[in-house]
């Protein structure tokens, strides 16, 4: 089945940077739009950045637009978020999702997540 692992959480000082990678398998990841959501303690699960399967068309949460990258290596079937400038806010388990690019609505795989803290 479909496989989305995540990596690069961890704890960071307010104003650090991290960069979260997701490796997928078992799909053909160009033809899926990917998102990193993340979700925080007693919140719901939010979309922070997405990309198309192709590489364009990036959405980032207002929350995060001049701080945080979405990008994407087809040939490694790997997507990435370079979060820069966090803040404390930023704390939450992230999550990568894909989303089949035509005419899905829904995001139906899913990642473990991986765990981000940002302390003050």
């Amino acid at each position: 089945q479909v496989q989305l692992v995540e990596s690069g959480g961890g704890l960071v000082q307010a104003g650090g940077s991290l960069r979260l990678s997701c490796a997928a398998s078992r799909l053909i990841f160009s033809n899926y739009r990917t998102g990193w959501f993340r979700q925080a303690p007693g919140k719901e699960r939010d979309l922070v950045a997405a990309i198309s399967g192709s590489g364009g068309s990036p959405y980032y949460a207002n929350a995060v637009k001049g701080r945080f990258t979405i990008s994407r290596d087809n040939a490694k079937n790997t997507v990435s978020l370079q979060m820069n400038g966090l803040k404390p806010d930023d704390t939450a388990v992230y999550y990568c999702a894909a989303r089949y690019d035509y005419g899905a609505s829904t995001y139906d795989y899913w990642g473990q997540g991986t765990q981000v803290t940002v302390s003050s």
